[in-house]
């Protein structure tokens, strides 16, 4: 997409296998697939987007790709291509992922009907609905600029910087949460030494990285063990454990039961409900 112009906003919807587009540096990108689960990639991680799921993008350049029949809708621009306006500006966004809300839906739904090819500016009705859009994520994402007041810096920009290196570590734990931490390159993902980046996280956030990525293994392990059929030895490695006795004990020591008690209780309760 590098070669389309900088002063528009560019609506993408990608269905089929191998699928993708490419968003360069500098650019305000918003994903989320309609169906399946879509393959997100930067030069330094990989991750997959559920359909439940959205992402907003400002952070270096961007792949999305389909590997199956999946389809997705994208909305990408410069700065200049998004809305000027204070409320609804998109420089304004930060690296950011979560459930995606309905009118934020309804509203790139809007776009994609009204929009016939794969890549276009937008223009008349569509302004409308892309103002409307870019104040439905800033809304979304009211719970991290609340978390500005927290970050080091006396100007709203060197506060805003904080974040974003902050926010570059919780993105790297988040989407590997089978990987074991590793403080010293997450430290330098934020150009902070391991015992700074302890302290600055801990101030915004309230939990230090190690404890972040203890609870998103949990997180995990629970939706697996609900939501799933894995055996709980495939389990055990899909989440960072290196033996199931050790996946087992933790799992008990979080939950209070065993991963099988935990199944037989919800299968217990899905039985009645039906």
């Amino acid at each position: 997409m590098s070669h389309q112009p900088h002063d528009s906003l560019h609506l993408l919807h990608g269905s089929g296998r191998g699928v993708q587009a490419d968003v360069p540096a500098g650019w305000t990108s918003v994903w989320w697939p309609l169906r399946g689960q879509v393959s997100l990639a930067t030069p330094g991680s990989d991750w997959e987007l559920g359909s439940r799921d959205l992402q907003v993008w400002r952070e270096g350049p961007l792949r999305c790709r389909s590997r199956g029949p999946q389809g997705w809708l994208g909305l990408a621009g410069t700065a200049a291509a998004w809305p000027s306006h204070t409320a609804t500006r998109a420089d304004g966004l930060f690296p950011w992922q979560g459930r995606i809300w309905r009118d934020t839906a309804g509203l790139l739904m809007k776009l994609a009907r009204q929009t016939p090819s794969s890549v276009a500016s937008y223009a008349g009705d569509q302004e409308a609905w892309v103002t409307a859009l870019s104040a439905s994520l800033l809304e979304q994402q009211h719970s991290l600029h609340s978390l500005l007041s927290r970050c080091n810096g006396r100007t709203l920009a060197r506060r805003r910087q904080t974040l974003m290196r902050l926010l570059r570590v919780r993105h790297q734990i988040h989407c590997h949460p089978d990987v074991r931490l590793d403080l010293e390159c997450l430290a330098k993902t934020a150009n902070y030494s391991p015992c700074h980046l302890i302290r600055v996280y801990r101030a915004v956030f309230g939990e230090t990285p190690s404890e972040y990525a203890a609870r998103r293994r949990e997180e995990q392990a629970w939706r697996m063990v609900s939501d799933t059929a894995l055996p709980i030895c495939e389990i055990t490695g899909m989440v960072g454990f290196e033996s199931q006795s050790a996946f087992c004990r933790a799992f008990k020591n979080t939950f209070g039961i065993t991963a099988s008690e935990a199944r037989r209780q919800l299968a217990g309760r899905d039985a009645i409900a039906a």
